[in-house]
C-alpha cells in the first residue's frame, strides 16, 4: 500500500519537482560534503593511494616552512599521494592535504607544487571545511522552507480551483526559483573560499621568502585547459573562479612580492625531478616513459625513470644492473638502494635484496616504510638466523604506521616461526583489520585472546579488536 501510494504521488508534475528537488538537495550535500574541490572523479574506481618514503620525505620538505608560518606546525598535517594520473589536490579535514600522483608528474618546478599545498593549506588554516558545512547546514533548512512555501501555494491554487496542468507549472516554478538561488548561493561561497585560500597562499610564501610565480603558472595551466569552454560556462555554476581570474587576482600580489623571481634552490630541483622520474616509471608503461625519457637522455632522472619501468615489465636483471649504476652515480642517495632491494624483493630473490634494504634503512636515520620492506625481505629470505631481526623491525614498522596489511602479515610469519602463536594470530587478525577484513580479523583475535594470559599486552589489544564495532556495509565508511 505505502509503495503504491508513493508511485501515484511521484505520477503529479509538482510532486516529481518536489522529489527532483529533494533529490538535488541530497546530491548536493553529498559532493559538496566530500573533501574534493570538483567531482570529476565519480564514477570512476577510486584510485590507490601512493606510499613511498622518498616523494612523502619531498613533501614535508615543501610543506614544513608554510605550514609553520601558517601556524599548523604542531597539527602534524600530512600529505597524501594519491594515484591518479589528473592535476588535482584537496583537503580532506584539519590534518590531511591529498596531492594527485598526475600534479606531482606534471609540476615542472617545486615551487609549483609548493604553491598547491600553500593554496590547500590556506583551507585548513582557514577553517574552510567546517564553514562550508555550516552553509550546507542553511541550505538544508533553506530548501526545506522553500519546498514547505511552494507546496502552500500549490495548495492555495487546488483550493482556488486551478486546473491540474496549471497547478504542475506553478509548483513546478515555485520549487525550483529558490532552489537554485540557495544552489548558486553556495557555490558563491565556496568560490568566495578558493579566492581566500589563494590569498593565504601568497601570504605563506611571502612569509617563507618563496615565489607565487608556480600558483600563477599552474593557473596558466588550467586556463590553457578551460579555453575552448570558456564560451560554454557560466561563471556561476562553478565552485572554483574562473582559470583566468584568480591569474588576475593573484599577479599583483604575487609580483608585489619581493620574492617574486627567487628560484628553487639547484638541489631542490634535482630532488624534484628525481620524484617524477619515478612516478613515471612507476604509474606509466614501458612506451609511455620511453616518449618521455628516451635512451638519448642521459640525465640521472632518465635512468631512474626507465630503471623502475625495467624491474616492472619483469627484466629484473637488466633493472638491478641499471640500479647500480645509479648507485656508482650518487653513492648516498638511499632511494636507490631502497629500489634495488624492492627489485630484487619483488623478484622473489628476498636474500639478495637484504642488504641494499639494510643499507637504505641506515642512510635514511631508520625510515619507518623501509624498515617495513628490511622486514619483509628478512622473513621472505626463509633465513631462520633473521626471524628475531624480522620481528624487531615489523614491530617498529607497525608500532609507528599500523595501516600496512603487508607488514602486519609479514609479523605474523615471523611470529609464527618463533612458535608465538598468541602474537602470530593477533598480528594476522590486526592486518585483517587494517585492509578491512574485519569478521575474520575479529576471529582471529579471538583465538589470540585465548592464548594470552589475561589482562596481557596481547590480551587486552585483542579484546580491542574484538569490541570494535564494523561499519555497516551502507552505511558512511569514514576514511575519506
Amino acid at each position: 500500500m505505502r509503495r503504491t501510494t508513493i508511485v501515484r504521488q511521484a505520477a503529479h508534475p509538482a510532486a516529481r519537482d518536489f522529489a527532483r528537488i529533494f533529490a538535488w538537495v541530497v546530491a548536493l550535500i553529498a559532493v559538496l560534503a566530500l573533501p574534493v574541490h570538483d567531482a570529476q572523479a565519480q564514477g570512476r574506481p577510486r584510485p590507490k593511494i601512493i606510499r613511498d618514503a622518498e616523494i612523502e620525505n619531498l613533501l614535508r620538505d615543501y610543506a614544513r616552512p608554510i605550514l609553520r608560518v601558517a601556524g599548523l606546525a604542531k597539527q602534524n598535517v600530512e600529505v597524501t599521494i594519491i594515484g591518479d594520473r589528473s592535476f588535482n589536490a584537496f583537503v580532506a579535514d584539519g590534518r590531511r592535504i591529498f596531492i594527485n600522483g598526475g600534479a606531482l608528474m606534471d609540476a615542472e618546478t617545486p615551487n609549483q607544487i609548493i604553491g598547491v599545498l600553500a593554496h590547500e593549506t590556506g583551507h585548513i588554516a582557514g577553517g574552510h571545511l567546517a564553514r562550508m558545512r555550516e552553509q550546507i547546514a542553511g541550505a538544508q533548512t533553506m530548501a526545506i522552507v522553500a519546498m514547505l512555501l511552494a507546496g502552500a501555494g500549490v495548495a492555495a491554487g487546488a483550493a482556488a480551483g486551478a486546473s491540474g496542468s496549471n497547478i504542475g507549472s506553478a509548483a513546478a516554478g515555485a520549487i525550483t526559483a529558490p532552489q537554485e538561488m540557495i544552489r548558486r548561493s553556495l557555490l558563491s561561497y565556496q568560490r568566495g573560499e578558493e579566492s581566500a585560500a589563494d590569498r593565504s597562499a601568497v601570504k605563506y610564501l611571502t612569509e617563507t621568502q618563496q615565489s607565487a610565480k608556480g600558483m600563477i603558472e599552474t593557473f596558466q595551466r588550467f586556463e590553457n585547459e578551460q579555453l575552448f569552454l570558456s564560451q560554454r560556462i557560466d561563471p556561476y555554476l562553478l565552485n572554483h573562479p574562473m582559470a583566468r581570474e584568480r591569474i588576475a587576482a593573484l599577479e599583483q600580489l604575487a609580483k608585489a612580492s619581493p620574492y617574486y623571481n627567487t628560484k628553487d634552490p639547484p638541489a631542490l630541483q634535482a630532488r624534484h625531478d628525481l620524484m617524477r622520474a619515478k612516478l613515471v616509471g612507476f604509474m606509466e608503461r614501458p612506451d609511455a616513459v620511453y616518449r618521455k625519457y628516451p635512451l638519448s637522455d642521459k640525465s640521472l632522472p632518465a635512468q631512474y625513470a626507465r630503471a623502475i619501468s625495467a624491474y616492472r615489465f619483469g627484466n629484473v636483471t637488466e633493472a638491478v644492473q641499471r640500479i647500480d649504476a645509479l648507485i656508482a652515480a650518487q653513492p648516498s642517495n638511499p632511494y636507490f638502494q631502497e629500489l634495488k632491494g624492492q627489485a630484487l624483493l619483488e623478484a622473489g630473490r628476498a636474500g639478495q635484496a637484504v642488504e641494499p634494504l639494510r643499507k637504505a634503512v641506515a642512510m635514511t636515520g631508520g625510515n619507518v616504510l623501509i624498515r617495513a620492506m628490511l622486514g619483509q625481505a628478512l622473513v621472505q629470505s626463509g633465513n631462520p638466523a633473521y626471524t628475531d631481526e624480522a620481528v624487531r623491525e615489523l614491530v617498529f614498522a607497525t608500532q609507528r604506521d599500523p595501516d600496512s596489511p603487508e607488514a602486519w602479515r609479514s609479523l605474523a610469519q615471523a611470529y609464527g616461526r618463533k612458535g608465538d602463536l598468541a602474537n602470530a594470530d593477533l598480528a594476522s587478525a590486526q592486518g585483517l583489520m587494517a585492509q578491512g577484513e574485519f569478521r575474520t580479523g575479529q576471529e582471529l583475535a579471538a583465538r589470540a585472546k585465548q592464548r594470552f594470559p589475561p589482562n596481557s599486552p596481547g590480551w587486552l589489544k585483542a579484546d580491542d579488536i574484538l569490541a570494535y564495532k564494523p561499519p555497516k556495509p551502507d552505511g558512511p565508511q569514514g576514511g575519506r
